[in-house]
């Protein structure tokens, strides 16, 4: 699911339908948290300031909702933080409000009015106010009072509303697809080619990489986190098991009831808490139990005050009358057999410098107490001792970089109109897919293959396809009959505008970021980068 929204996310399809939900709620977030404080507020009013004009807080988090809802409608499913993660939802959110404020100023600059019967007209075709098809003023008042919205405010929203429309319409209307665009567009989808390719692996081209010690070397310094051997320790444990205490605990029934008393939430029945004479026994094993823990960790809190200045682990152990166990260098991401799954413990023995004692750590299995022998730290072995790691993957990269220039060379020659033995794909029509015959997905190849042409039929550079390296030629085109093209250009032309327009809008929502002062509260917006 996170692959597809990765590769979904900046389609032109959710580029549109973001457009289209941002302007229907730009009008509520004015309605909700009115228009912004200009140029007043402290560091957490505001979470971006656009040439001197704040975006609240309050704007941000309900644009940061209404996005967040749009992608549960998109996908049908609650989203994980991960997920959020990935999208960039609330930086979505934030940029989608810079851009309409710049886009507001902008429209003003351009001449763009939105007169009173412009608002009424907006307002009462609106189907929401409309009963029978036609506007019902009652119905209105009630939905704003409602809503705690006021006529006023609902008003001037959609002024703003509309004038961020018309002002992106100016631009769309500047957007034209010419003839010779509507025929390549024609071509790509009608018509047949066969190309013909050359491939390099750079497995097949290991046996011609020599490497030097020195570019070895060179090779480890360079990847030296690949080879780095990991911080390591030695200690002893000391652990020890609160269950083994519980032989010598005896309660009485008055301290069973106050026990009971103080948890009697964990012993409920489907007719609510169960009375003390039916879970008697069960509160005395559980009283018993922490009883005896406490004893536990109280005892090794002891014998630690008391020999810990020695740091003599034995002498630990025979005041708690536990054995010792001496665990040889380890690394943290392989613990010894018998630490294994105790994350906690890991974690305070990598927190200990080389000959202290820590603890006691408590977990379920027990309650350690560590002592640190020997501490090895992170580092990069010489190359004698990673030399055969280093030679495979050195030679690997090389022949990698190998391939990658045998493909360039290739592309050249083929230029050059040199005769080469080639394999070829065959016919093949355009796939949006980007499955190319005898290649297989590969949607760079398959965008370039339709651009090639008799007069320019190479691809003056190489593709990586996995980890194999094309340089490509177009063998043939069989166009499509051009009379067909002649009688549906104007269709064609309707099917290119959509994504022209949104290119345009793109471009310019662009250059008005480019030229203004956009100032984000990090303290407010955390999971962004710093500058616009």
């Amino acid at each position: 699911m996170l692959d597809f929204i990765r590769k979904k996310k900046q389609s032109m399809i959710i580029k549109v339908v973001f457009a289209t939900i941002v302007l229907s709620f730009v009008g509520t977030m004015f309605m909700v948290w009115g228009k912004g404080d200009g140029n007043g507020g402290g560091n957490g009013s505001y979470a971006a300031r656009v040439d001197g004009k704040n975006i609240s807080l309050a704007e941000y988090q309900h644009s940061y909702e209404e996005i967040r809802d749009l992608y549960r409608r998109l996908y049908g499913e609650s989203l994980s933080p991960e997920m959020e993660k990935v999208l960039g939802l609330r930086t979505v959110a934030l940029d989608a409000l810079i851009d309409n404020l710049l886009i507001r100023n902008e429209a003003k600059r351009m001449g763009i009015a939105v007169t009173k019967d412009d608002v009424a007209n907006a307002i009462s075709g609106m189907k929401v106010f409309q009963k029978d098809g036609v506007f019902n003023f009652t119905i209105y008042q009630d939905i704003l009072r409602r809503n705690r919205m006021t006529p006023e405010d609902f008003e001037a929203s959609t002024r703003e509303e509309l004038t961020v429309a018309r002002a992106r319409d100016k631009i769309k209307e500047q957007v034209k697809v010419t003839d010779e665009e509507a025929l390549a567009s024609y071509r790509k989808n009608n018509d047949s080619v066969e190309l013909e390719f050359l491939s390099f692996a750079p497995a097949e081209l290991l046996g011609e990489v020599k490497l030097t010690e020195a570019e070895l070397n060179d090779f480890l310094q360079k990847n030296q986190n690949e080879f780095r051997i990991p911080e390591k320790v030695s200690i002893s444990v000391v652990t020890l098991t609160p269950a083994s205490l519980e032989s010598d605990i005896a309660m009485n029934d008055e301290e069973l009831l106050a026990f009971y008393r103080k948890n009697m939430d964990r012993w409920q029945g489907k007719d609510g808490i169960l009375p003390f004479s039916e879970v008697k026994e069960k509160v005395r094993a559980d009283a018993i139990r922490e009883r005896a823990a406490k004893k536990a960790y109280e005892a090794a809190v002891e014998a630690i005050r008391k020999n810990g200045a020695s740091g003599d682990i034995n002498a630990i152990a025979a005041e708690l009358k536990a054995r010792v166990q001496d665990f040889p260098l380890f690394a943290a991401n392989v613990p010894p057999a018998a630490l294994a799954g105790e994350s906690g413990v890991i974690r305070k023995v990598f927190e200990l410098k080389q000959g202290e004692t820590g603890g006691p750590v408590e977990t379920p299995k027990g309650i350690y107490i560590i002592k640190v022998r020997e501490k090895k730290p992170a580092a990069t072995p010489p190359l004698a001792e990673v030399r055969r790691g280093v030679e495979e993957r050195a030679r690997l990269a090389a022949a990698s970089g190998l391939a990658q220039k045998k493909a360039k060379d290739a592309a050249a020659m083929m230029s050059s109109g040199k005769a080469l033995k080639t394999s070829s794909t065959g016919l093949f029509r355009y796939d949006p897919k980007g499955g190319v015959p005898g290649i297989g997905v590969a949607p760079a190849i398959m965008e370039a293959a339709f651009k090639l042409t008799a007069s320019a039929p190479v691809a003056t550079s190489p593709f990586v396809v996995g980890d194999r390296w094309y340089a490509v030629r177009l063998k043939q085109r069989v166009e499509a009959d051009k009379a067909t093209f002649e009688s549906s250009k104007e269709e064609i032309k309707k099917g290119i505008l959509p994504a022209k327009h949104e290119e345009a809008l793109d471009r310019w929502v662009k250059e008005l970021r480019g030229k203004a002062k956009i100032e984000i509260n990090q303290a407010l917006v955390t999971d962004r980068p710093l500058g616009n």
